[in-house]
């Protein structure tokens, strides 16, 4: 998903990757992306010395550090397991084009995942400033949805469809954030047309049906 959704980033864009694994591998694309820089992460091993971190250790905070030297168009954060989730906060609140993913049942469980993770980063990092840096910094979730068919055989089809977009504001004391399906999940199939923001309109510049998506989501209310 992230790799498509890079495909339409302009080639003169410089980007910049950070992974614990290299996965995403937009560097060895230069037909595609000619300017990327690619960041991985790496354990330490052996002692540890006097800060509590082991010899050779690279954090992704360190990588994204060492970045800002770049004046990088995208900054692209691979996938967020644990505590990787502040350097993906990081990278948003940088100002750069930024895409991050994460493994969860459905958008609102990615959100409330992605505060736990936070927290899980230390002491320091409590629940208001996590659902405060989500909130403040990422502006939409898309669930992917992955389905597989038994065959005969034994083998196995898999499907995958974007079953939910989710525009993500500030709001809620409670849980720190409000959250409207731009498409909505529907059983078996693709997302279908829910409510656009109007700060999203503007996307009509770059291609997308305004007038189509008013139509569907008319269609799916009535």
């Amino acid at each position: 998903m992230v790799r498509a959704l890079c495909a339409e980033i302009p080639p003169y864009e410089a980007i910049g990757t950070f992974e614990t694994e290299y996965e995403l591998h937009l560097h060895e694309m230069p037909d595609q992306h000619p300017i990327v820089h690619a960041w991985e992460a790496r354990p330490g091993s052996g002692e540890r010395g006097a800060d509590g971190r082991q010899a050779g250790e690279f954090s992704l905070d360190e990588a994204l550090y060492d970045s800002f030297r770049f004046n990088l168009s995208r900054q692209i954060v691979g996938e967020v397991r644990g505590r990787e989730v502040i350097a993906m906060i990081k990278a948003m609140e940088s100002g750069a084009g930024s895409i991050s993913t994460t493994h969860a049942a459905n958008a609102g469980a990615a959100l409330r995942k992605l505060v736990t993770c936070a927290m899980e980063a230390g002491a320091h990092v409590t629940h208001d400033y996590a659902t405060r840096a989500i909130a403040e910094n990422i502006d939409l979730v898309v669930q992917l949805q992955l389905e597989t068919t038994p065959l005969p055989g034994g083998a196995g089809r898999r499907d995958r469809w974007v079953s939910e977009i989710v525009a993500v504001t500030p709001g809620e004391r409670e849980k720190g954030y409000a959250t409207t399906h731009v498409f909505a999940a529907r059983q078996g199939r693709c997302a279908t047309a829910g409510v656009l923001p109007d700060d999203y309109r503007v996307l009509e510049r770059h291609g997308f049906d305004l007038r189509g998506f008013y139509a569907e989501s008319t269609e799916a209310v009535s």
